[in-house]
């Protein structure tokens, strides 16, 4: 089924800007460390999430502090929306000490803070996958009333981990949420020319779930329907499959030329950009008000992450269970 945007009465004002806070704050990120990447270079591979912000946040934004997030590998904004301070995240990127790993997993996207319940990812794509199923199993054998949410991308869909998680989860009716983020490339390779039904949703009759597709520029709307999913998890109906229908802006990776691609889109030429259709809501002032907080405090963490010392070697044997 498709989910379109819930009635405005659903979301008040306050709950609005502060979505739109998340988002275009995600943005400013995003856009700082394309610059820093394009300009200083980068350990690792960072892979971009702009345009992928609004659902990520909206997805996020449903969710109970104590619940549990496997994030996709596309961008940070899951982690912030979750409520992890950027100078960590971006202490992270950078490998710094301050980063959450400890500035461990520099250069590439490794966040973790059990605090917030942002659980990581995985150290293949699809391995998020069994983990989820992990933990939702954990929260049904406690009674604790937490639902886990894994992200993941169209591509990950066609591992095999998805297909053991989605089946033994929905036998089990386990309180997990999938949200597949759709954005039509799977690195190289066309969504379509990858998949033999036109949706991913279309999979979730197989294993006896709800399959919802949802517009993934509307961050209100990736909202509701998570929050759909999310309370028929804890009520103990079950997972459910979320498509968001988004757009991969940049490469797979920064620095990706794509010369496969023919359908190139310009950072300020975003279709439906999530920001400006949250924007648009928002009385003029008070958006500019929030644009400036968000680009300053952007500003700030990573200055301060830019700054922050290296971690020492000997960190690389702790944190380390046999």
């Amino acid at each position: 089924m498709t989910a379109t945007h819930a009635p405005e009465g659903r979301t008040s004002q306050d709950e609005l800007m502060e979505i739109y806070r998340k988002v275009v704050t995600v943005r400013f990120a995003e856009l700082r460390i394309r610059d820093h990447v394009e300009t200083e270079g980068f350990g690792g591979f960072w892979h971009p999430g702009i345009g992928q912000e609004g659902l990520q946040v909206g997805a996020i934004a449903a969710m109970r502090p104590e619940d549990y997030l496997y994030y996709a590998h596309r961008g940070l904004g899951y982690a912030y929306a979750k409520g992890m301070d950027m100078v960590p995240l971006f202490g992270d990127l950078l490998g710094r000490a301050v980063g959450s790993t400890r500035g461990k997993g520099g250069g590439t996207v490794h966040f973790a803070s059990a605090e917030h319940g942002v659980l990581g990812q995985g150290g293949t794509l699809g391995s998020n996958f069994v983990l989820g199923a992990g933990t939702a199993l954990a929260s049904q054998l406690r009674g604790d009333g937490r639902v886990t949410v894994v992200f993941f991308g169209d591509g990950a869909s066609g591992r095999g981990t998805w297909h053991e998680a989605a089946l033994q989860a929905s036998v089990w009716k386990l309180p997990v949420v999938w949200v597949c983020e759709n954005n039509g490339w799977a690195l190289s390779a066309r969504f379509e020319d990858q998949s033999p039904t036109p949706h991913v949703a279309d999979r979730a009759s197989a294993y006896g779930m709800p399959g919802v597709i949802v517009d993934g520029q509307d961050a209100l709307a990736v909202r509701d329907a998570t929050a759909d999913a999310i309370e028929r998890a804890r009520r103990g109906e079950g997972p459910t499959l979320i498509e968001a229908k988004t757009l991969r802006i940049r490469g797979h990776y920064e620095g990706d030329r794509q010369p496969y691609r023919e359908d190139q889109v310009k950072d300020d030429e975003i279709p439906n950009d999530p920001v400006h259709r949250l924007g648009a809501l928002i009385p003029d002032e008070q958006r500019r008000t929030i644009d400036g907080d968000a680009r300053r405090y952007v500003e700030e963490a990573f200055a301060a992450a830019l700054a922050a010392p290296r971690p020492d070697t000997s960190v690389i044997y702790e944190d380390v269970w046999a």
